[in-house]
């Protein structure tokens, strides 16, 4: 488990922008910084956020665990991946209100088209919600795989709603530090805990990400980077809506004499994405691309929330959320 107080090294105050409120992060401005702007405050703020108002410190605790999640609407791997993970968090927080909240409102209208009902609402309206009931200190807990698009959407939530709380924290995604000024390294736990298979000479594991138009997209070439310092060479990184694309590694493939592919996502969920972009059997599949170039391809149908050893890892963010929350 990480040590959440390193994570929470700097408690940046600033009285103009937060009152007494505190933002806590990993990362510590300059001690000859006398009076930073709240620009500068606002873009000092990294790693677990952390939130407390002034103007409720006398407000009775009342604790609830917000896990955030983009969703499916695949049924099975939603239960096996969302709702296991979210599943495990209440047992390593027994007695604490812990819902599940989608970030994709889609997938939440599309699971009403399709089951007659949806158990998961925004994290809006599950906020307004919790408000209502009285609950006045949040730990909100992302299950986002790296801190791009969708985990921006958790930080805007953050922002809009920690003043109408006691307190309020939002935790770090699954994959977040790589090592860096003495922090963990997520990266490399994640790609540990991935327990890929180890095959014989001439296949090769082929990982499908989501990708993201953000910067972030640069997590992908750090995640080849510590496979391959874990040597494993015969693994590759590739995105759907990202860099680098499957057509990327095809010559290399060929290149190196690979014959069989094993594809399988680096994705919470087994969902649209697995099914049909990579494993579907219209012409434009991941796996139909590769049968078509020569390969002999096999698909994984498995998201990443299926392996208790990933579940773990979210639980320790949801645990340095919650820390940061208690620490108040």
């Amino acid at each position: 488990m990480k040590n959440w107080k390193k994570l929470l090294a700097a408690s940046l105050i600033s009285t103009a922008l937060l009152g007494s409120a505190q933002v806590d992060a990993a990362y510590s401005l300059n001690d000859e910084v006398k009076h930073p702007t709240p620009a500068l405050l606002q873009a000092s703020q990294i790693g677990v956020l952390n939130y407390v108002n002034p103007h409720m410190k006398n407000a009775a605790n009342k604790d609830a665990i917000v896990v955030l999640s983009f969703g499916t609407t695949y049924k099975e791997t939603r239960a096996k991946t969302i709702d296991a993970t979210a599943k495990a968090i209440q047992n390593a927080h027994k007695g604490v209100k812990v819902v599940t909240a989608f970030t994709s409102h889609i997938v939440i209208d599309h699971i009403i088209e399709n089951e007659g009902k949806s158990d998961y609402k925004t994290p809006e309206e599950t906020l307004d919600e919790l408000k209502k009931e009285g609950y006045t200190r949040i730990a909100l807990v992302s299950l986002d795989v790296i801190p791009g698009m969708e985990y921006n959407y958790d930080v805007g939530v953050f922002h809009q709603y920690k003043t109408q709380f006691k307190a309020m924290t939002l935790g770090t995604s699954l994959m977040y530090w790589m090592g860096q000024e003495e922090q963990p390294d997520d990266v490399l736990e994640t790609m540990q805990a991935m327990n890929f298979p180890k095959y014989k000479k001439g296949t090769a594991i082929m990982v499908l990400a989501h990708g993201t138009p953000q910067p972030a997209n640069a997590y992908y070439s750090v995640m080849q980077a510590k496979l391959k310092a874990m040597g494993r060479n015969d693994v590759h990184i590739y995105t759907v809506e990202g860099w680098p694309r499957l057509e990327d590694w095809i010559d290399k493939l060929k290149k190196h004499k690979v014959q069989k592919v094993i594809l399988m996502p680096l994705m919470m969920v087994a969902g649209d994405h697995a099914n049909n972009d990579m494993a579907g059997d219209e012409d434009d599949s991941h796996k139909k691309i590769l049968e078509a170039a020569g390969f002999q391809v096999e698909t994984v149908l498995k998201g990443i929330g299926e392996n208790k050893k990933i579940q773990q890892l979210y639980v320790e963010r949801a645990n340095d959320a919650w820390n940061a929350l208690e620490a108040d």
